[in-house]
């Protein structure tokens, strides 16, 4: 399916030479063997202006990056997983102030690490509970097990859970998962730090519960359905194989392939993972973004209220603070210095600390294979970029884009 330009780039203010700098930049990195192949939509004033590409979705198999290529979203799972949440709490199925205890007995009395090795772990009584907005937000005291910063990740580990390696417990769902997962300690007292961490996919499992659906029949019925996202799912189905693209690994610079961890996205799983879990293609997407872009609707389709969307991409960090003032390890660097984060996603709240020409007020995440995506309210801008290199921090060129988009603007 052919992505169809809705206007000019100069009737949107945008201009068009200084866009070229973005299939130049990018191609380079094709050219150098940094990046299989690339895509990136650029939509203003509610119309698609601008899609470049370049390279290949299978550069192995000379299969070259196409409009309806499919992308392993990864955490940009996470803001529809978000809104999926939402829509519940618009039902009154829960306050964001709720203790999640209230529906997972492993954090009735939850515990924090103190000190030693994941085998004799010591922990001590968290001083407060974990709720719902704590979830959302990373703040709960939670990791990732690929993350590798601390034993508490190391225990995710030993569990069988190393969500970069797109490893988990034979026949695990949601329930096992979130019962190993809840049963660990937390790295620290709720809401007194950030962690990149698996709240949302707890948050998942708590929209099971509310709902009385499983995950993906809940967000495929209630978002992806009523936004004709036809080629979003938790798998890629045989007979969209070929449309699938490559993932690949950064090694010392180079973009190389690794078939094993990427066909695991062509079995039918029996884990959701609300923060990881989804495929899909940059047309299906756009669809998401138009929606948040426009207050919670789209075509005749509304998914949340504009006051619920507000909320949702305000910072909820306390006092305002950032992810770079509050974060622990890898995903809490410069970059997120001005960032903080809503219930879903991450949200610029000063430009000048943040070094970027990001406008205040956009929100915006990404995925471990370097996809990434912004809203941008005050200029009506959605941009997204697909690629497939792990892990997304090999590189810079998230930061890249917005300069390359921003600096275009008349």
């Amino acid at each position: 399916m052919e992505l169809k330009l809705e206007g000019e780039l100069d009737e949107v203010g945008l201009d068009a030479s200084r866009i070229g700098r973005i299939p130049a930049f990018f191609d380079d990195l094709v050219a150098a063997g940094r990046l299989s192949g690339w895509l990136t939509t650029i939509n203003r004033g509610g119309k698609l202006v601008w899609v470049g590409r370049g390279g290949h979705r299978d550069r192995e198999r000379a299969l070259n990056v196409t409009d309806d290529t499919i992308w392993r979203l990864f955490s940009m799972t996470k803001p529809i997983t978000a809104v999926a949440a939402l829509m519940l709490y618009e039902e009154g199925k829960f306050d964001l102030n709720d203790e999640v205890g209230r529906w997972i007995s492993e954090f009735k009395e939850p515990r924090v690490y103190v000190e030693g090795p994941a085998i004799a772990m010591t922990t001590r009584p968290a001083s407060e509970p974990v709720r719902v907005h704590h979830l959302f937000t990373h703040t709960a005291g939670l990791t990732y097990g690929f993350q590798s910063v601390s034993p508490v990740d190391a225990y995710y580990r030993s569990m069988g859970y190393d969500e970069l390696s797109w490893k988990f417990p034979e026949g695990a769902d949601l329930a096992s998962a979130v019962h190993d997962w809840c049963s660990a300690p937390l790295l620290f007292d709720p809401g007194s730090a950030w962690n990149y961490s698996i709240g949302l996919e707890i948050l998942g499992r708590l929209i099971e519960i509310w709902s009385g659906q499983r995950l993906d029949h809940f967000i495929t019925e209630r978002i992806l359905k009523p936004l004709g996202m036809t080629d979003t799912d938790w798998y890629c189905p045989p007979e969209k194989e070929d449309r699938l693209a490559m993932l690949y690994v950064n090694f010392n610079g180079s973009a190389l392939p690794v078939e094993e961890i990427g066909r695991e996205f062509l079995k039918e799983p029996t884990l959701f993972l609300g923060g990881g879990g989804l495929v899909s293609t940059a047309g299906d997407f756009q669809k998401f973004m138009s929606m948040m872009l426009g207050r919670g609707s789209l075509n005749g389709a509304s998914l949340l209220a504009p006051r619920t969307i507000e909320m949702m991409t305000r910072n909820h960090l306390p006092a305002n603070a950032t992810i770079g003032d509050l974060g622990r390890g890898v995903f809490s660097n410069d970059g997120q210095v001005g960032n903080g984060y809503g219930l879903g996603v991450a949200v610029t709240v000063d430009q000048v600390r943040n070094r970027s020409l990001m406008t205040e007020g956009s929100y915006f995440w990404g995925g471990a294979a370097s996809t990434t995506f912004w809203v941008d309210p005050k200029e009506e801008l959605s941009v997204a970029f697909y690629a497939q290199l792990l892990p997304s921090t090999s590189h810079t060129w998230r930061r890249t884009l917005h300069q390359l988009v921003y600096s275009s603007m008349l």
